[in-house]
């Protein structure tokens, strides 16, 4: 697409069903080795990731948590690099590990395809299509 996008446009391409929510391996931040193993197959484009930071509930927690699980540099390349994922979450405040920040961040931002999202809230949300 490139350039700007309205937030109808986000709306319409990238943000309607169906989406994969995945679970991520409880010991593990979302590494490029992490997303791999996950098989997430070609053409989807809607991927949610749950990972321990829901099984800690971290989202409920009035204290930020620096522990938290995140994307790594790696796995934020391997995902603009590998897949056809163009809006991605995770289950905390930020997307990017807490080592990763920053860097991590730019990856996924400098791919003006992909929409981030973060703090979603997956308690009983399995794994699945949706």
């Amino acid at each position: 697409m490139g350039g700007c996008m309205t937030s109808v446009t986000v709306y319409q391409t990238t943000c309607r069903r169906p989406g994969l929510v995945v679970d991520v391996p409880r010991d593990k931040n979302i590494t490029a080795e992490v997303l791999e193993s996950l098989n997430i197959p070609k053409g989807v484009r809607r991927v949610l990731f749950k990972t321990l930071n829901t099984d800690r509930g971290l989202m409920y927690k009035k204290e930020f948590d620096t522990s938290y699980v995140g994307f790594t540099d790696d796995g934020a390349r391997w995902l603009v690099e590998n897949t056809d994922i163009k809006l991605v979450g995770t289950d905390y405040l930020p997307i990017a590990a807490y080592d990763n920040l920053i860097s991590a961040h730019l990856i996924l931002l400098e791919s003006t395809d992909i929409v981030v999202v973060e703090a979603v809230k997956l308690d009983n949300v399995p794994a699945g299509i949706y």
